[in-house]
Order: structure tokens, then sequence, then C-alpha cells
């Protein structure tokens, strides 16, 4: 999910993951879901990528 909203807004690993706080590593990690992250990390995430309630709704119910 993190992987498509980033392309969908043309930005690389490294600039969300340095617009967000986090290192590259862990953002890499997070896109492939081989890690969890704080609800203040995701958060970022959701706000930066501009991803609606619904979205993100969806995708845990899958």
């Amino acid at each position: 999910m993190i992987k498509q909203y980033r392309l969908a807004s043309n930005l690389s690993q490294e600039e969300l993951a340095e617009e967000i706080g986090i290192s590259l590593r862990q953002l890499q990690r997070l896109e492939h879901n081989e890690e969890n992250t704080r609800i203040s990390t995701f958060k970022k995430i959701v706000n930066t990528l501009n991803i609606t309630d619904d979205e993100i709704i969806r995708f845990f119910r899958k």
C-alpha cells in the first residue's frame, strides 16, 4: 500500500523517508511488510501521501 501511494505521489523512497523522519531502510521494510510501525509514523505516512480513511479500511479488510 505505501509503495503504491508513494509512487503515485512521485516521491522516491529517500524523499518520503526524509519527509516523515525515518531511515530509508525502515521505509523499505515497511513497504515490504517486514516491519510494524508506531501509530505516529503511520499517521505521518498517511498524511504525507494523502491516503483517505476509506482506503486504509479497505486495505486492512483484505
